[in-house]
């Protein structure tokens, strides 16, 4: 769901960077004492399979944004949401400086859309549908990671509309459209891929997995 580089309003992203800067401050900070050191590898393999995910996408809306699997549910899932906007920052600013993948003007509100807004979206549908006992874990796991998504692609068409690129109705309109099928196959993949995560090295003494 990159936003390219060029076609926001100063007003929508220079507060959203600001924003980005604080929340990522925060999150170095709290993964200095929090964070077990012998998670920082594994973190390190977890960007690389998210980016190679991020990587299969197409344009929507006539390149005002683009389609593809995000992948901050299954950041937050694993390690939590302060380590996970490490994570997905990581991507996409290698996307955004190496690749031009969103570009540098842009780059504060996709920081703010998928490093922080997607993983706080996933851990706290997490965290509140593991609070009733009748929905499994891995249904949990689903909803939180569609979710992540689909509030992502209204957050998205917010943004568009007050740059003035296009009316949020219609932004709304094709992006949820198309958003509502990515996150399925988020939602599977993150389900797939968190059980077998778990067996293998992520299976560490990580105290801010929310799946301990």
């Amino acid at each position: 769901m990159h936003i390219p580089d060029g076609i926001l309003d100063p007003k929508v992203w220079a507060p959203s960077a600001v924003v980005a800067a604080a929340v990522l401050a925060k999150s170095v900070q709290y993964s200095k004492h929090r964070l077990e050191y012998r998670a920082v590898p594994v973190m390190g393999v977890m960007s690389a399979f998210i980016f190679a995910s991020q990587m299969i996408n197409f344009p929507i809306l006539g390149a005002a944004t683009s389609g593809h699997l995000i992948g901050g549910a299954l950041a937050a899932l694993l390690f939590g949401f302060w380590p996970s906007t490490l994570i997905m920052s990581t991507v996409i600013a290698i996307q955004a400086i190496v690749f031009q993948d969103g570009g540098i003007t842009a780059l504060g509100t996709n920081l703010l859309n998928m490093a922080i807004l997607a993983p706080g979206i996933a851990a706290l549908t997490f965290r509140l549908l593991r609070g009733l006992p009748f929905i499994p874990r891995s249904a949990a796991v689903f909803v939180s990671a569609w979710l992540s998504v689909a509030v992502l692609s209204i957050v998205a068409a917010v943004e568009l509309a007050l740059s003035g690129v296009i009316p949020f109705g219609t932004a709304a309109k094709a992006l949820l459209f198309w958003h509502a099928f990515i996150g399925i196959g988020e939602g599977i993949i993150t389900v797939i891929v968190i059980p077998f995560a778990l067996r293998s090295s992520f299976q560490f003494a990580n105290k801010e997995s929310m799946l301990q």
